[in-house]
């Protein structure tokens, strides 16, 4: 479904609408979708889209526990959340959709999923199992299944999840395919049906990373509709550090590995330790431990307060196995509920202490990859096996990025990297490292700072930057108005002057929060400041700037870089 976007067309958009719906009846599978829109309807959707626009010609799908309002040719669409009795038809769609929709990407249907959004196999739905993409008697993992197999048949650009337990990762790991789920709260879940509100996310499916981090920044800006949004801290890390210390686990955590993906994880470990990383050993038994208050105490009462009392009404499409787990519930006190939450505000102290000498830590995303008959006969066993490596993420209050890592024959298996809240652009980076492909900007990026000598990438200070999180956006050179003076400091360092004999100098853009930007201004010697400076495109930014020459000017010199040798 790619396209160079700008190749972008009004006629180009009916053709990969066109394409989509020819693709969905070559691959046959039904089992995908809960509704599916007229092709004719998106044609005309297609027609009215502007071609400027960044997400024009996309194409998505949406998990049928998230709202998607009327179409304008009177389209009205039910979220069932996997059960036709629980239908309601909203009026209008989840603030995250209608962000895509304006940016110009075009649904085209709501997805098949695990009821209620309980389970991480994909086969506990009255629409059927979906299939895995590769091997039809494979699981596709769940419950996010169909937006995931949408997009690894190449069906759609991207779709939307959701994740609360590993919904938004286990099915990209079986699919072959980038998942991303951010911070919680970070996406906003207005008009999702809630399974555990309290760490509930909504994520994406896409075939690489850059349009997955592309996708979730559309998302991503504050609403007022969602009373659990949160917003970025002051400071934050804009990028990961050049060589990054990563927690693996111990040999006595991977018992759950199936034996065929261990060769696959040895690589994927050889393949981060080339790209720069420190593997660190780390016993992650707390933090799977951790997972076990999900489903196996007071936590799992969330589930029952949203959706169990239509359970108890016995309805004939409730799936069984999620009906049970659900009507269990019912049996928590609020003292047992308090309890457990108790429990989990301890654990994540217990776990930001562990990784706190980290920046983040590599797990494999799904231990297997089993046959639907398998889970048939084990439905409760297996998906809490297929869990283990996902289930305390959103407990722990962590973001990750699920990304490929080959296969064994045809079971998929990929791994994902985790960091704490807010360190989402940490992840993307270590993903993109381990890819081998550029690594996008998801994270809010306001400010800049242009630097022009010790502070430069390879030179002594470049630490200072990068302690901080700041993440080197490329060269720039300033207008042709500026003098360079070097300082006989203990770190030798220029600065510019504006000077009406002035040249253009080289320099670099970095990109780093406001609260990163005070931090630094802060620990900067006499006489160097920082002020506004201007570009040779006639842009004005933030650099080291001071009104009075100081030391000795090497402004023939064409720069620092020249001036050191």
């Amino acid at each position: 479904m790619n396209e160079a976007r700008s190749t972008v067309s009004a006629a180009s958009i009916r053709t990969r609408v066109e394409a989509a719906y020819a693709r969905i009846a070559e691959v046959a599978r039904p089992e995908i979708w809960i509704a599916l829109r007229d092709k004719t309807h998106v044609l005309a959707e297609a027609g009215r889209t502007d071609p400027s626009l960044p997400l024009a010609g996309l194409l998505f799908a949406v998990k049928d526990n998230i709202d998607l309002g009327p179409s304008p040719e009177g389209e009205r669409f039910a979220t069932t959340a996997a059960c036709p009795s629980y239908a309601y038809t909203p009026e209008s769609s989840a603030s995250a959709v209608v962000r895509l929709q304006e940016a110009g990407a075009i649904c085209i249907g709501k997805t098949n999923l695990d009821q209620f959004a309980t389970g991480l196999v994909g086969t506990r739905s009255p629409y059927g199992a979906v299939r895995s993409a590769a091997d039809p008697d494979l699981i596709s993992g769940g419950s996010s299944s169909g937006s995931a197999v949408a997009v690894a048949l190449g069906i759609v650009d991207f779709a939307l999840g959701t994740d609360t337990a590993g919904s938004g990762r286990v099915p990209a790991a079986l699919g072959g395919i980038v998942g991303l789920k951010a911070t919680l709260g970070v996406i906003p879940v207005d008009g999702v049906v809630p399974a555990s509100p309290s760490y509930d996310c909504l994520t994406v499916f896409a075939p690489d990373l850059a349009l997955a981090a592309e996708t979730m920044r559309v998302m991503s800006p504050p609403t007022s509709a969602d009373p659990a949004w949160r917003p970025w801290p002051a400071h934050l890390h804009l990028a990961a550090p050049p060589r990054p210390r990563l927690a693996v686990p111990i040999e006595a955590n991977l018992a759950a590995l199936d034996p065929d993906f261990t060769p696959l994880w040895t690589k994927a470990l050889e393949a981060f330790a080339a790209a720069g990383a420190d593997l660190v050993p780390f016993d992650a038994r707390p933090l799977l431990d951790a997972a076990l208050l999900l489903y196996e105490g007071a936590l799992l009462a969330e589930r029952y307060a949203a959706f169990g009392a239509h359970l108890d009404t016995l309805p004939a499409d409730a799936d069984p196995t999620v009906a049970a787990i659900v009507r269990a519930a019912g049996k928590f006190s609020g003292a047992d509920l308090a309890f457990d939450q108790q429990r989990l505000r301890a654990a994540r102290t217990k776990a930001a202490a562990l990784l706190a000498d980290f920046d983040a830590l590599v797990l494999p995303t799904a231990p297997r990859h089993p046959t639907i008959a398998e889970v048939g006969a084990d439905p409760i066993g297996l998906n809490a096996l297929m869990g283990t490596y996902t289930n305390f993420v959103n407990l722990l209050d962590m973001a990750a990025v699920a990304v490929p890592a080959g296969r064994a024959g045809t079971k998929h298996f990929g791994v994902s990297v985790i960091t704490p809240a807010f360190a989402d652009q940490v992840a993307i980076d270590l993903a993109a490292r381990y890819l081998g492909v550029p690594a996008p900007l998801f994270a809010p990026a306001d400010t800049e700072l242009v630097v022009f000598g010790a502070h430069m990438k390879g030179m002594p200070l470049n630490r200072q930057l990068t302690d901080l999180g700041a993440r080197y956006d490329g060269e720039i050179t300033t207008a042709a108005a500026y003098r360079m003076y070097a300082l006989d400091t203990t770190v030798p360092k220029p600065f510019l002057v504006r000077d009406e004999r002035g040249t253009n100098l080289p320099g670099e853009r970095w990109l780093l929060s406001r609260a990163a930007l005070g931090t630094f201004l802060h620990a900067l010697p006499a006489p160097m400041t920082l002020g506004p400076l201007e570009l040779a495109d006639g842009t004005w930014t933030t650099g080291f700037t001071a009104n009075t020459p100081t030391g000795v000017d090497i402004t023939e010199e064409g720069g620092w870089r020249a001036h050191v040798g």
